[in-house]
């Protein structure tokens, strides 16, 4: 555990997973890095449209799905309002400062219900070249939690920062995925090993699958095998949290496609086997096997000291 509350910087690849190879060396690099593993999801309405799933998913990632009813018109007024959980990130955990970027206008709207800061991205990267934004970026997001010219500032700063990329038309997402493995490598060249920065900087890349393929549920799928289910050592197997809530098997837990995620973060998080940012490797040779959504956010702020340990 750190003597200081982490400041955490999650890149959010939405749909990007499937799209990861060999060539994107900054995703593999930190992989090695990191403890990996997936984070499950529930199945997809049948008639959802691509926008819908976005905003859905992240909602899944913030456990805020109540709030994601409320604003889709599924929870009435007249509901008891002594029920109704505390909606934005401040009343949840402890004033918490959040902020977002990203180009979908409908998560901006989710986003500031939930009492994130919108930013523009485009902010970001006004007058910059096309070959330097990346770097560009990963300086000005360090910034935004006050990270600057390798120091840590006290004051002015969020604790915790999203970026978003992918959720759109499927042209682009080939530039999407380049564009993140180069802001990772922009990152973990600013947050050097044994620094001020990556002390307190804690790291989460995040990449789903977005909509799924009639075949994800045999390649992508976070069930056991049968030869692992037939092996005299199967019941040394750790039965899995992710499908199980208040001890209550959950209703809706989707097997396959989970987010891929990778956390960094230096002599705070625990290294695994992993070498590559795949579903294969990670499945393989993950640390942290996998975990419901929904409990991303309360994870990653207990790392800030926004809230108390869930789980083990």
């Amino acid at each position: 555990m750190a003597d200081k509350p982490s400041r955490s910087l999650v890149l959010f690849g939405d749909g990007l997973a499937r799209f990861i190879d060999s060539s994107h060396s900054h995703f593999h690099t930190l992989a090695s890095l990191s403890s990996c593993g997936f984070l499950s999801l529930p199945n997809s309405p049948p008639t959802e449209s691509e926008d819908e799933r976005t905003v859905r998913e992240f909602a899944v990632l913030l456990d805020a799905c109540h709030t994601y009813s409320n604003m889709k018109g599924q929870i009435s007024d007249g509901d008891n309002q002594e029920e109704r959980p505390k909606e934005t990130l401040p009343d949840r955990f402890m004033g918490m400062k959040a902020a977002i970027l990203t180009n979908n206008a409908s998560l901006k709207s989710f986003s500031a219900k939930l009492g994130f800061s919108v930013l523009q991205f485009d902010e970001l990267v006004r007058g910059r070249s096309a070959e330097l934004q990346h770097n560009v970026v990963a300086l000005e997001l360090l910034k935004l939690l006050g990270f600057q010219e390798g120091k840590v500032l006290d004051s002015d700063h969020f604790d915790l920062v999203f970026f978003h990329v992918g959720g759109g038309e499927q042209k682009v997402v080939a530039a999407d995925v380049e564009y993140i493995d180069a802001l990772v490598g922009g990152i973990m060249s600013q947050a050097q090993l044994g620094s001020a920065i990556s002390s307190r900087l804690h790291l989460s890349v995040v990449m789903s699958y977005g909509n799924v393929l009639e075949s994800d549920d045999s390649k992508f799928s976070v069930l056991k095998r049968e030869d692992e289910k037939n092996s005299p050592l199967s019941l040394l197997y750790p039965l899995q949290s992710y499908a199980i809530k208040g001890g209550i098997p959950r209703k809706n837990v989707r097997h396959y496609s989970p987010m891929l995620i990778a956390q960094w973060q230096y002599a705070v998080t625990r290294k695994d086997n992993a070498e590559r940012f795949s579903f294969e490797d990670f499945m393989e040779h993950g640390g942290n096997l996998t975990i419901p959504a929904d409990r991303f956010l309360h994870e990653i702020a207990f790392k800030l000291w926004k809230a108390p340990k869930y789980g083990a």
